[in-house]
């Protein structure tokens, strides 16, 4: 088979909810990436992060509750760069066990990256994502006279912080990120979405109160570094339109228009299918012979011979 670029999209969730399970996670996610690295593909992994920056969000809040007049509240951005190392972290390590346990050669790096969005995104007009600790009306009340936050009531269960999620507009260190893969390192980058950033005055960038969907960062690092596939990695090993009812359909091939065919009607779930149908979309849509697979991460090697997964192509 031809050698390939891929970006591969590893969700959060994957990686488990506290740092035991993440480096349990992490042993299998690493043989199923290294069955690319060992076909000699070139291959960059994006991640989430929804678990480990809420933890932290969560360790940091407690530590200004504890102490209010020795902590004070580490911005978003911060957290996102922190849960960044410690991801990498652990995936690089095992990537470069099951690597030399194969006789691959290869070094791994993490890249601490940041992502440029758009400070007239729409989405800072809306935000919706919680983020942190629940907290009590009277704590929340004081973090919106403090610190502006936009907070909002979650399901009866107490007052979250809420953020926007904007669109990624480029990586910021897509140059170091080339410079590595053509040095023939595995990257680890874009974790968590990326670390959001507005550009200011000069040369300057400036940390945003946002999170990045992990999804469209990848697709958007996949389309700046000129790769042929996109791989986003989901808890299925295929898209489905009607999804739990009995005419369900499991989709081996869509083309753009029937993907956004398939967007417009509503076939999938915000949160969830959605924004990796919509970013999948997006990757094929941004080049000639660009391909976008989404399936389970212990099919990706059989996705890329097109044995199976939902593959988005021109």
């Amino acid at each position: 088979m031809e050698k390939k670029k891929i970006v591969i999209a590893l969700g959060g969730n994957a990686l488990g909810k506290n740092l035991p399970e993440q480096m349990i996670a992490v042993k299998a996610t690493a043989k199923a990436i290294v069955d690319l690295i060992e076909q000699g593909h070139e291959v960059v992994i994006a991640h989430g992060n929804g678990p480990q920056v809420g933890m932290i969000q969560n360790a940091m809040t407690e530590l200004v509750r504890s102490n209010p007049e020795k902590y004070i509240q580490v911005p978003l951005s911060v957290c996102v760069a922190m849960s960044q190392g410690y991801i990498g972290y652990d995936l690089q390590n095992a990537l470069r066990e099951e690597m030399l346990d194969r006789g691959i050669e290869k070094g791994v790096a993490t890249v601490l990256t940041q992502v440029e969005v758009d400070p007239e995104d729409p989405a800072f007009k809306h935000p919706t994502k919680p983020i942190g600790a629940f907290m009590t009306k009277e704590e929340a009340d004081k973090l919106v006279e403090t610190r502006g936050y936009d907070i909002m009531e979650d399901a009866n269960r107490g007052w979250r912080r809420v953020v926007a999620s904007p669109r990624p507009v480029g990586i910021v260190e897509l140059g170091t990120v080339k410079s590595m893969i053509d040095a023939g390192l595995i990257v680890v980058a874009c974790g968590g979405g990326g670390i959001p950033v507005f550009r200011t005055e000069g040369h300057h960038l400036k940390g945003a109160a946002a999170v990045i969907d992990k999804d469209f960062a990848a697709a958007k690092l996949a389309e700046q570094l000129d790769a042929d596939i996109l791989i986003i990695l989901t808890a299925v090993e295929k898209v489905a339109v009607h999804f739990g009812k009995p005419d369900q359909e499991w989709l081996d091939e869509l083309t753009p228009e029937k993907a956004q065919t398939y967007i417009e009607a509503g076939e999938f779930a915000p949160g969830s299918m959605l924004p990796k149908v919509e970013a999948a979309l997006e990757f094929a849509k941004s080049g000639e012979g660009r391909t976008a697979l989404i399936t389970l991460l212990e099919k990706a090697r059989d996705g890329i011979h097109g044995k199976t997964g939902t593959r988005i192509h021109i």
